[in-house]
């Protein structure tokens, strides 16, 4: 592809980009050692009832709740071999870790698994560049289901859109009954935080890099028919239609930045969890289609 005349050269840090920037970092119990006992799951207190809004759409079985109705999420008691981490605890520190960096938390959205079991959550920041906000996606489970992780990321403000950098693969830490959550919080923001700038970088450089109509197309029916992303086919006249007919100005130039834009407003069709899923996968699937000067 070739680059519009306004692009900008990238710097050394936008060749690894795309490294996945998931840290694990609370799955208590080593890998090796299969627990007596899987703790079992409490019932959502009933006084929770589906949030009729927020940006998240509810995955079905799950609830959007706010920071303070996650608080209300009972823990499993632990067993010999697993301990399960409290879903606001990992909250709690981790917004108190980000404040030490004078960050705050602008705005959080959680969603939960019926019995309160998984969550996952989006914190956005106050950090931000032209026309985005930086932004933090969680994961946790009280099931073993789902590691404790985290990833770096931001929110498009003009449309609510979201962006990851990295898929969800956590780097694998493993931990004790003993584990020091805010000491592995603070291990896992200093990487999101290390990934700020390549994250910014690779905005930039998607906005420089010219699509053409075909290109455009060609990419769509590769990412939905030959199945490179695991997307239903019906979600192709919505990718279209928000590419070649964008609601936002700046998305009217044909640009790398402009279709992902159009896959992720697409994406706001699915469930939840897909959404952080697919998200991830999409910024991995794109960049095999930027020049590499």
């Amino acid at each position: 592809m070739s680059k519009v005349r306004s692009s900008k050269k990238t710097t050394g840090a936008l060749q690894n980009n795309l490294v996945p920037a998931m840290v694990q970092i609370g799955d208590i119990g080593t890998l090796d050692e299969k627990p007596e006992e899987t703790p079992s799951l409490l019932q959502i207190p009933p006084e929770l009832e589906p949030e009729p809004i927020g940006r998240l759409i509810a995955e079905a079985g799950t609830h959007l709740i706010t920071r303070q109705q996650l608080a209300l999420i009972p823990t499993p008691l632990a067993t010999k071999t697993y301990k399960p981490i409290s879903h606001i605890k990992i909250v709690e520190a981790l917004v108190e870790t980000l404040s030490f960096r004078h960050i705050s938390v602008v705005h959080d959205e959680y969603a939960i698994s019926k019995d309160g079991g998984k969550c996952f959550g989006l914190l956005e920041l106050s950090e931000e560049f032209t026309g985005c906000r930086f932004a933090l996606g969680i994961r946790n489970s009280h099931d073993k289901s789902l590691r404790l992780a985290m990833v770096v990321g931001l929110r498009v403000l003009i449309c609510s859109n979201l962006a990851f950098q990295g898929d969800f693969v956590p780097i694998k830490v493993k931990h004790s009954q003993k584990l020091e959550l805010s000491e592995c919080v603070s291990i896992g923001v200093d990487r999101m935080q290390r990934n700020f700038k390549p994250l910014q970088n690779q905005v930039e450089k998607w906005k420089g890099e010219f699509v053409s109509n075909d290109e455009a197309r060609s990419i769509m029916f590769e990412a939905l028919v030959d199945k490179k992303l695991p997307l239903p086919i019906t979600l192709l006249p919505l990718v279209h239609k928000h590419y070649f007919k964008p609601e936002h100005e700046e998305f009217k130039d044909p640009s790398l930045w402009a279709l992902a834009n159009a896959f992720t407003s697409s994406f706001k069709q699915l469930k939840p969890i897909r959404q952080f899923q697919l998200t991830a996968k999409l910024g991995v699937f794109l960049e095999r289609f930027t020049s590499p000067f």
